[in-house]
């Protein structure tokens, strides 16, 4: 069984950015550069981490000695390709879970299915808020495991994995209690409520409050509590809640909103613990979550080194004006003015711009670390700037040679020769023309 909500995302465009007057390309759609790779994935295959979102819950299951658990799966529709046919357009993508033992060693079972999406209007395939949602559910003796999920995109066959353990716990139904999963919105209909689960258990600093929920399984009517810390891992601080409840025989969902809250930007850990009547603790469970700054990429949780960042696309004067806020209100003001301007489209909410140019910062501290951090390096400036390479030539082993790649734009008719002078993954470039260069590493 699965779940489809259209709720949206980020715009499946990539492209070449504006970079202070070197080059003023406008963003090209997927279907052109689909085609081009990204660095150090042969297959197509990126991790960023905006690409989709994995999450997962265990819950009573009907099998003796088992656990249900339910995988959940929301991919963005900035990574399916959407084909114009007669009646809107249509995507896809396949799915592929492969269930691990916990280190990794033995592949226990793999499970693969496919999935379509369409939208009447193209707009709809733009925006930022756009997802599909599905999950499955499997049952599992409890244990430790590890997951590894797979999305292929039908159309461009571009893929995407993610990663991550599994602790599937025993519930038992005298008393006992399943994991949590947090809420991104309740939907009523004509066939009463929908929970749709907030499978990034991500927040932003705009959010006061924080919606959850959970099963409770009983054996009869009882009384008992259940306590709520919320505790911010950063600033070593928290906040606690009861809730008294009195359980019916069998399963009870319970749903939670903690009001009041201030999130700022950093991880969080939410603990429910459930105590009987007594206050003895029966059981407890943990989901972990983060906090990013509001309109911005999760990726950003530092302001100031954001802006720094940014010495790829803004001239000195426009940096030292951002820098030069008074305050952090300020700066975010500035900050987000100048990516305004940015904007493909000025009447809509998202900035594809923005959103693809801190990817490529991410994706550059993860590919090119070298003696650095990666977007500082030669390799991260020209992919920041230039984006992925239509193709890679890599010589790691060449005789009489030391390791170096070659780099070509074909749309740009450029490339780009780095060199390997220490052994150390340190690519600089072979003779750059640094006056062309806003920003060069010094």
């Amino acid at each position: 069984m699965s779940m489809i909500y259209s709720a949206s995302n980020l715009i499946s465009e990539k492209g070449v950015l504006e970079v202070k007057k070197i080059i003023l390309l406008s963003f090209l759609f997927a279907s052109v550069l689909l085609a081009q790779v990204e660095y150090s994935s042969g297959n197509n295959t990126f991790t960023n981490a905006g690409s989709f979102f994995l999450d997962y819950a265990g819950y009573k299951s009907t099998i003796p000695n088992k656990t249900r658990v339910d995988v959940f799966v929301q991919v963005p529709y900035s990574i399916i390709s959407f084909i114009k046919k007669d009646d809107g357009f249509h995507g896809g993508f396949d799915i592929t879970l492969t269930f691990m033992d916990e280190g990794k060693n033995n592949i226990i079972f793999e499970r693969n299915w496919k999935e379509k999406v369409s939208s009447e209007d193209f707009s709809n395939t733009l925006s930022k808020s756009n997802f599909f949602l599905t999950y499955k559910s499997y049952d599992l003796p409890p244990g430790k495991y590890f997951l590894k999920c797979v999305v292929e995109d039908s159309d461009s066959r571009r893929i995407s994995s993610k990663e991550l353990p599994l602790n599937v716990r025993q519930i038992t139904d005298s008393l006992g209690m399943s994991d949590v999963m947090l809420i991104s919105e309740i939907v009523k209909d004509a066939a009463g409520e929908k929970i749709i689960p907030n499978v990034s258990s991500t927040v932003t600093s705009k959010n006061t409050s924080l919606s959850f929920f959970f099963d409770l399984y009983s054996s009869k009517q009882q009384d008992v509590v259940l306590e709520y810390t919320l505790s911010d891992l950063k600033n070593n601080t928290s906040l606690k809640q009861e809730d008294p409840r009195t359980l019916k025989p069998g399963v009870n969902t319970i749903t939670h909103n903690i009001k009041n809250t201030t999130f700022t930007v950093g991880d969080f850990l939410l603990t429910v613990t459930l105590k009987d009547i007594n206050w003895k603790e029966i059981t407890s469970v943990e989901k972990k979550l983060s906090a990013k700054i509001a309109g911005l990429p999760s990726s950003i949780i530092d302001l100031d080194k954001a802006i720094n960042q940014m010495m790829y696309i803004a001239s000195p004067e426009e940096l030292d004006y951002i820098k030069g806020g008074k305050t952090y209100d300020e700066k975010m003001e500035r900050f987000l003015a100048f990516w305004d301007k940015k904007k493909p489209n000025p009447k809509q909410e998202d900035n594809p711009i923005l959103y693809e140019y801190y990817r490529r910062i991410d994706y550059s501290n993860k590919h090119f670390k070298g003696l650095g951090e990666g977007w500082r390096s030669d390799m991260g400036m020209v992919f920041i700037t230039f984006g992925p390479p239509s193709s890679v030539e890599r010589h790691p082993l060449d005789m009489n040679s030391k390791p170096y790649e070659i780099w070509e734009y074909y749309e740009l008719n450029r490339s780009f020769v780095f060199l390997d002078q220490t052994g150390f993954g340190d690519y600089r470039l072979v003779n750059p023309d640094y006056s062309r260069w806003p920003g060069y590493r010094q």
